[in-house]
């Protein structure tokens, strides 16, 4: 194989972001290693504080996670205390509430999740930083129904609105 081939899948726009997703998780990781949290777990927790009694369904399409995949996580963290599970409103859903351990886990992972973040987008200055934020949520936006689980948004936000506004 040449270089200019290797160069050549190297700027593939699905190439980078996959390598850019393998390196946001690594650097999550590393400054999350003391409370041994994933990045689907710390998102699940996080949902969950920010909508109280959000059903298993609810959360997983707010995530664009597969149900086997949310439900088997949930499960992990029903295990290790961080979550209750009980039966919603609408008895064949599964309403999620954070326990104590979950509040207290959240608010320890802010400081390192906080990290990686500024840690993440250190290379970028600020407006780069707003640009490639934008430029993700547009493309994500777009293509969105094409996911194997698409995403659903809590609210429109600009990226959304534009990339629904440029398909019609």
């Amino acid at each position: 194989m040449s270089d200019t081939s290797l160069a050549d899948l190297h700027n593939r726009p699905g190439f980078l972001i996959r390598r850019a997703h393998q390196i946001s998780t690594s650097v999550f990781m590393e400054e999350t290693a003391a409370l041994n949290v994933t990045t689907t777990q710390f998102g699940l927790l996080y949902l969950i504080e920010h909508f109280p009694d959000i059903d298993q369904v609810s959360a997983s399409q707010m995530l664009g996670l597969d149900r086997s995949t949310a439900a088997m996580v949930l499960r992990s963290l029903e295990k290790s205390g961080m979550i209750v599970r009980s039966v919603a409103s609408d008895k064949r859903r599964r309403a999620l509430t954070l326990t104590g351990e979950g509040e207290a886990l959240l608010r320890n992972l802010e400081e390192p999740a906080s990290r990686a973040l500024k840690r993440l987008l250190s290379p970028l200055d600020p407006a780069e930083a707003a640009m490639l934020v934008y430029l993700l949520k547009k493309l994500t936006a777009a293509f969105n129904e094409s996911a194997r689980v698409p995403l659903m948004y809590e609210q429109e936000d600009e990226a959304s609105q534009e990339a629904e506004e440029s398909r019609s």
